[in-house]
């Protein structure tokens, strides 16, 4: 069958979509891998770049039976294809995660031929190298293009759902490309793609290094055993990465791991633009609550803040009570309700806007690269006006 590599779409709108479900895949006990057909007619609005991620949305019954609106995002694990007749394919892994009820209900109940509503792919968490993954429709020029890289990848646990993706379409884009995989888990059982490593590493075992680290079973190596701390971590560095070698680092994982790996590489002098993350929770106990949906009652008599936004080339205006402390995007969904977003707690950058006027203070931001906070970028679901009109622009 051929393939034809495809580069994403520029200055996409995104937007849901119903795409059937044509493979569910068990990988782990507790993980399985979930294949979405897309039609020849949604090709290019699922063109994505390795390392995106699509939000799925559905509606489940809630503890008292409510219908309710689920909206999860998780990361493509496929490298970029297309195939002859123009249709093509999305391909997530779902971990079921303690209490998660999505996640809980895909693992036990999601079947082929279902039906779910997912978004056209976002996402930053991709190689800087842009013209390594977006000439993908000219593989022949690749090899000219480009003088090969070396590059590493630390995750842990799901995170390695957008870095296997990564390291796949990096070795095959170039004979001269090295990766360094360190994948993190508590045991062989629960490691993800583990046939799918194995055979990247048949195929390319000059080029692609592999080191799982189990924390609750023993290496014949002591520095692969165990759960990677700040000890653990500059083992690694000096022993089995080569540090000063690497053109680029993908940290995918939990929050304390990522955070550990990025305070470490600075230390080590490695410039934070060679570094590039992604969370897919925070886990800090004081992280703000997500707001979306929030009922909120708007009394003409009481201080309010004018809220404008623009989106798809429509303005919308709502009035926040100040006393609400409501985000811009918990606003805006009041009288839009097809304003984007997904998880809601500053991790995925679906809610991105431009602040065009006013001001707003951001809770918390961990998708947002320097450079869009430089141009004025934020994230409404964290942003709360500070100053009595405030106006963004989700089109820019």
């Amino acid at each position: 069958m051929a393939v034809i590599r495809k580069p994403a779409a520029k200055n996409r709108r995104t937007s849901f979509h119903a795409l059937a479900v044509k493979e569910v895949r068990r990988l782990t006990a507790d993980a399985i891998e979930v294949g979405f057909e897309v039609p020849a007619e949604l090709a290019g609005q699922f063109d994505y770049l390795p390392g995106q991620y699509v939000a799925l949305r559905t509606t489940l019954p809630d503890a008292d039976g409510e219908p309710k609106e689920l909206r999860r995002s998780y990361s493509i694990c496929a490298a970029p294809q297309s195939f002859p007749d123009g249709s093509s394919e999305i391909r997530v892994a779902i971990k079921k995660d303690l209490g998660g009820q999505f996640s809980t209900w895909a693992n036990a109940e999601l079947t082929v031929g279902d039906t779910l509503e997912v978004m056209s792919p976002m996402g930053a968490f991709t190689s800087r190298h842009h013209n390594v993954l977006t000439d993908l429709n000219h593989p022949e020029q690749l090899a000219a293009a480009q003088a090969g890289g070396s590059f590493v990848a630390i995750a842990a646990g799901s995170g390695i759902t957008p870095v296997i993706a990564i390291a796949r379409t990096l070795l095959e884009s170039n004979p001269k490309t090295r990766f360094d995989l360190v994948y993190a888990n508590k045991a062989a059982m629960d490691v993800m793609f583990l046939e799918e490593l194995a055979d990247l590493k048949d195929k390319y075992p000059a080029r692609f290094a592999l080191h799982h680290v189990l924390s609750r079973e023993q290496r014949i190596a002591p520095v692969l055993s165990g759960r990677i701390d700040a000890e653990k971590l500059k083992l690694l560095l000096g022993a089995v990465l080569p540090v000063e070698q690497v053109d680029e680092w993908f940290l995918c994982g939990p929050f304390e791991l990522v955070q550990l790996c990025r305070d470490t590489l600075a230390e080590r002098g490695v410039p934070a633009e060679r570094v590039r993350f992604e969370l897919f929770t925070t886990g800090k106990p004081d992280q703000p609550q997500a707001q979306h949906g929030r009922p909120v009652v708007v009394d003409e008599a009481d201080e309010s803040f004018e809220v404008t936004f623009t989106l798809d080339g429509l303005k919308g205006s709502v009035k926040s009570p100040t006393h609400a402390r409501e985000t811009i995007l918990n606003a805006a969904l009041r009288v839009r309700p097809d304003v984007p977003f997904a998880c809601a707690g500053g991790v995925c950058g679906t809610c991105r806007a431009k602040l065009v006027s006013g001001t707003v203070e951001m809770e918390e931001n961990y998708a947002l690269e320097p450079d869009e906070l430089a141009k004025g970028y934020v994230l409404t679901c964290q942003s709360h006006p500070t100053s009595e009109k405030v106006t963004v622009d989700y089109d820019v």
